[in-house]
């Protein structure tokens, strides 16, 4: 998925939610993607830039594109990271300049690891469902996993369970004794949780774990701190278990991750370390060189924007410059 702005600095301030001083409500703001697409951008924000490694979060949807092209996202590139593409409704075919043409639908997942440099293109097919719905997420890469060889991975088989009220599919990681067959470069867990009923559920949780819960679809309390679409609600570490309650049918997606004490410099498509790194990223892409040529797909590539005037730092998970 394209990044299409690099402004974090622009998310409105969150705000610490009284019902529970560990948790933190962060709204996101909507970030147009591609012709067809607006998303809520969710990660990063000014004064909380990751969950564990997840460094980027965007949800769109659900949108009626019954008349529309869907998604519409041309060849782009990537460095430093994972993507993460999780559909709730609607179907996405992947691109990539290895060769891989793969759809993704509704309970399959796509892993993309740039290591030093890999494109795509996402676009919803001709015929396409009605309803399109889910999120993208970007896993920073710790070294030496940034600096390899690309790969793509293509998961329809996930661990699937119920606990009480409450149905889980694990994305990525491990819960509850469960393991994600994702490959993934850092301790993190990612995972759906659907409410069947009003009972709260209980999940175990890892205390050297930072964790965030994002509303889908529905609504839930956590805590005592209620939740809706468009925020994502920081949880911290230190918990030992999350107890939750959601209206029946309610879709939430649960992060987490050892906190990741890397700085990053995050720019469009690129997550580095420096400056230069990200400058040599722009300058391959604009020659044509390292990223290769998306497969299938005769769209001319998206072109990089300008640098900014001034010099790119580096900064933390908490959001401090980096010297």
């Amino acid at each position: 998925m394209d990044r299409t702005e690099s402004l974090p600095a622009q998310t409105r301030p969150p705000g610490v939610v009284p019902a529970d001083p560990g948790s933190v409500l962060l709204p996101g703001h909507d970030v147009p993607l591609g012709r067809y697409t607006t998303v809520r951008r969710l990660l990063p924000q000014r004064r909380r830039r990751m969950v564990g490694a997840w460094c980027f979060v965007d949800h769109f949807g659900p949108d009626d594109v019954a008349e529309r092209p869907g998604m519409e996202v041309p060849p782009h590139p990537h460095t430093g990271l994972q993507t993460v593409t999780w559909l709730l409704d609607g179907e996405i075919v992947h691109r990539d300049s290895l060769g891989n043409v793969q759809p993704i639908r509704p309970g399959q997942l796509n892993v993309m690891t740039s290591g030093h440099g890999i494109a795509h293109s996402e676009r919803s097919p001709a015929a396409h469902p009605p309803v399109m719905h889910g999120v993208q997420l970007w896993v920073a890469l710790p070294d030496p996993a940034r600096a390899a060889a690309p790969d793509f991975a293509h998961h329809e088989d996930l661990p699937v369970w119920r606990d009480g009220d409450l149905d889980v599919t694990l994305l990525a990681g491990e819960l509850d004794g469960e393991r994600s067959p994702a490959v993934l470069h850092t301790p993190l867990v990612g995972a759906q949780l659907t409410a069947r009923g009003a009972a709260p559920a209980r999940l175990p949780l890892r205390r050297d774990f930072e964790y965030g819960l994002l509303a889908m679809s529905g609504s839930a309390e956590v805590g005592g701190v209620p939740l809706e679409p468009g925020a994502l609600l920081y949880l911290g570490a230190g918990r030992d278990s999350l107890t939750l309650s959601g209206a029946p049918g309610s879709r939430l997606l649960l992060l987490g991750g050892a906190p990741f004490d890397e700085p990053l410099v995050m720019w469009w498509n690129f997550v580095g370390r420096s400056h230069e790194e990200v400058v040599a990223a722009r300058a391959d892409w604009a020659a044509g060189r390292r990223f290769g040529t998306v497969a299938d797909d005769a769209a001319p590539p998206l072109p990089a924007p300008a640098l900014p005037t001034t010099r790119l730092k580096a900064r933390t998970r908490h959001g401090d410059v980096r010297a």
